[in-house]
């Protein structure tokens, strides 16, 4: 377990904010996540459609299980048959490479 938090907190430490090109590079390769927000609020975010509810809390607890392992937690949005998957990282105030790798495992929890 203390690896594991020492891991985490040195991937905290090496995060950077993202030039507005990197970012640009970085979306392209995930599929239906867009912009949102502005400044320090900036964020990719996604919303994912599911037939029924239990299919999209099921989907919800695998992006939960995604943000514990990776200490990335998203805000999330969730409706009866939609949720919302918005990635940001608050300690550089903006994006960082970190939320385009957990989208990027969100994405993997549909394959």
């Amino acid at each position: 377990m203390t690896q594991s938090i020492v891991r985490n907190d040195w991937a905290h430490a090496r995060r950077r904010a993202m030039t507005p090109t990197e970012v640009a590079t970085a979306l392209s390769g995930l599929e239906g996540w867009t912009l949102d927000g502005t400044g320090e609020q900036v964020a990719i975010q996604k919303t994912f459609r599911f037939p029924d509810y239990f299919q999209t809390i099921a989907f919800v607890n695998a992006v939960a299980f995604v943000a514990h392992v990776a200490d990335h937690h998203p805000d999330l949005t969730v409706g009866y048959s939609r949720c919302t998957v918005r990635f940001n990282t608050h300690d550089v105030q903006g994006l960082s490479a970190t939320d385009f790798e957990c989208a990027a495992k969100v994405e993997a929890c549909l394959r």
